[in-house]
């Protein structure tokens, strides 16, 4: 079946005018995941118009991540206050753990860590809506990951309603997000492909999925009185194309790319920025270099080396803790494609079509996860685990239900 792209009569101002109403005609809960970037903030105006034409209080989640532009935050600000007669804001500043890409003796780091206070960032914002309190949120555990906590955050705040999240998501920026809209298998609201099922309450919406970049431009341009984020003029100042301009915590495996460009927008930041976690400064040193310094690219290895004894050279330069880390995911990957037709062990290398496509298995293949420091081996095909949190979260829903029960339900159920 055809995923192609298919185009109508109607402007994507309109189309997603239409959707956003949609949304408001059908869900008893609404709320919008709010960044402060380009494509949020416009989705943010859009949704906010239709709640004040319907007189109707929406809620706005704004993770905090702690080490953030000052002017991404500022506009952030202005925009909560812009619409305080609409939004309640829930302004997350919890201690949530984030990938370090640009260190193996700190593979992870956590915003707003209580423990590293004389070293954050940022402090916690002046600005409406802040929780700092751990014990705020039912669900929440000190370091639980970005990725648990945000689908948690909906079914909290759905109430066991129907519930939607607006996102704000293009196809344009990558083929995943394509695919998150394009999916024929995924669970749709009413059959609309902008919409994903994501808890038993909560459906992702994705009413802005069909913008250009030019079209976010071009949609403040012909309303210019709405606030935007100040840090995209610095970027275009700084050299930076339309497509290259994302805000975001700066230690991810694909942020760290961005990490010099806190010295040339933000200096005063970047000083904090360098000294919040290890690796920072190196990072932004080498993180554009090609070869091995980072592993993207074309990779080499000593003339005396294959690629195997190469990736237990490797092994034995990293710390401990983050060793163990690694063998630990590479055993899992030999046993993995020994039953695979592979029962004498992998090759040294594939063809590199092959690699690339993750068909098929080599030491070369590990030898690039080293050096890109891919903490979670995404490129062996690995997906980040999830900590208990969700499930706590899922026995305390069971517990209340129970509890709330008819009596007569109790007994049956004990």
């Amino acid at each position: 079946m055809s995923i192609l792209k298919k185009y109508s009569d109607v402007d994507v101002l309109t189309a997603s005018q239409e959707r956003i109403a949609y949304v408001f005609d059908n869900f008893e809960r609404i709320y919008l995941s709010f960044s402060a970037g380009k494509d949020s903030t416009v989705m943010l105006h859009l949704v906010m118009a239709e709640a004040r034409k319907r007189q109707r209080r929406i809620g706005v989640m704004l993770v905090d991540l702690e080490a953030q532009y000052n002017l991404t935050m500022d506009h952030a600000k202005a925009c909560l206050e812009l619409y305080e007669d609409v939004a309640d804001p829930y302004w997350v500043c919890l201690p949530v753990s984030l990938r370090n890409a640009v260190s193996n003796y700190q593979p992870r780091w956590e915003a707003w860590d209580p423990d590293k206070k004389e070293s954050w960032v940022r402090g916690f914002p002046n600005a409406p809506g802040v929780i700092a309190d751990e014990k705020f949120f039912n669900f929440f555990q000190r370091g639980m990951e970005f990725e648990e906590f945000v689908p948690l955050f909906g079914e909290w705040y759905s109430q066991g309603k129907t519930c939607a999240c607006f996102v704000g998501i293009r196809t344009d920026e990558s083929l995943n997000r394509f695919r998150t809209i394009a999916l024929k298998t995924k669970v749709k609201f009413g059959g609309k492909n902008y919409t994903t099922k994501v808890t038993d309450n909560v459906y992702n919406v994705y009413p802005i999925y069909d913008w250009a970049v030019s079209d976010l431009w071009h949609y403040h341009y012909i309303n210019p009185t709405l606030p935007t984020n100040k840090i995209y003029e610095q970027m275009h100042k700084a050299g930076l194309s339309p497509s290259q301009m994302r805000i975001c915590q700066p230690y991810g495996d694909d942020q760290r790319r961005g990490l010099w460009l806190y010295h040339i927008l933000e200096p005063a930041t970047w000083y904090r920025v360098v000294a919040r976690v290890n690796g920072v400064n190196s990072g932004a040193l080498y993180i554009q270099e090609s070869g091995n310094m980072t592993g993207y690219s074309k990779i080499t290895k000593p003339d005396d080396h294959t690629w195997k004894s190469f990736c237990n050279l490797l092994l034995g330069s990293l710390p401990e803790a983050t060793q163990k880390h690694y063998i630990v995911k590479f055993k899992t990957f030999l046993k993995w494609w020994k039953v695979r037709g592979y029962p004498d062990g992998i090759p040294d290398e594939a063809p590199s079509v092959l690699e690339s496509k993750r068909v098929a298995p080599s030491w070369r293949r590990l030898c690039k996860v080293l050096l890109r420091n891919d903490y979670w081996c995404k490129g062996l095909a690995f997906t980040q685990p999830k900590s208990a949190a969700y499930g706590k979260y899922l026995e305390m829903k069971k517990a209340k239900t129970l509890l709330t029960a008819p009596k007569e339900s109790v007994n049956e159920t004990t």
